[in-house]
């Protein structure tokens, strides 16, 4: 039995799940990288946020805007990631 397009799965969870994971990644990275390698890691984070992405939105199993919600999934991870940066950017400017 198949799902009918009437119907469709709601594909929004998805990527609000990147977004998650986008920010474990920016926090993970911002406490166990030391500061240099910050901008490199997260680089690398964003790259895995955008084949977490993809997956998910092809285990979904609709074309319809499949393209808009991958965009959507890694715009969002790469301002949560950003602020994330700009958060411990700040934080290692500021004396202690």
């Amino acid at each position: 039995m198949t799902t009918s397009e009437l119907a469709p799965k709601r594909t929004f969870g998805g990527v609000v799940a990147v977004w998650v994971v986008a920010a474990v990644i920016g926090v993970v990275v911002g406490v166990a990288v030391p500061a240099v390698w910050r901008g490199a890691w997260l680089i690398v984070g964003l790259g895995g946020c955008l084949l977490l992405s993809f997956g998910i939105q092809l285990w979904f199993g609709r074309s319809q805007g499949f393209t808009e919600r991958v965009a959507a999934g890694i715009l969002g991870a790469l301002l949560v990631l950003g602020v994330i940066s700009a958060g411990f950017g700040l934080a290692a400017i500021v004396p202690r």
